[in-house]
């Protein structure tokens, strides 16, 4: 049976399959690009040492009261860009700082 006789949905269920055994065996399943700060090497995680350098100086910025427009600005003044090579946006930070912590939810018309 060749692959353009196999409905599609037995393919994804093959593919999650494997992902899932990958996993259970300690593997990176592959769910897209790896978060900041890590990389796959040979199918593993592995910590991205530029990266973390990055994410050490996100998280001191953050511990010294700076919002998250004022981290992307430095960072993007200081020429560090983000994994695919892009400017940083406050998002990108906050994604990086809910990696790091956890995320917190957020709920519309509390005060905190």
């Amino acid at each position: 049976m060749t692959a353009e006789e196999i409905p599609s949905n037995q393919i994804r269920e093959r593919l999650e399959r494997g992902r899932q055994i990958k996993a259970q065996n300690g593997g990176y399943a592959g769910y897209g690009s790896p978060a900041f700060g890590q990389k796959s090497v040979n199918g593993e995680l592995i910590k991205n040492e530029k990266e973390q350098e990055i994410i050490e100086l996100i998280r001191r910025h953050h511990k010294s009261g700076k919002s998250l427009q004022q981290i992307a600005d430095w960072l993007n003044q200081h020429c560090y860009a983000t994994k695919r090579g892009n400017e940083w946006k406050r998002i990108s930070v906050k994604r990086v700082l809910d990696r790091l912590y956890g995320r917190s939810p957020r709920i519309s018309g509390t005060k905190s």
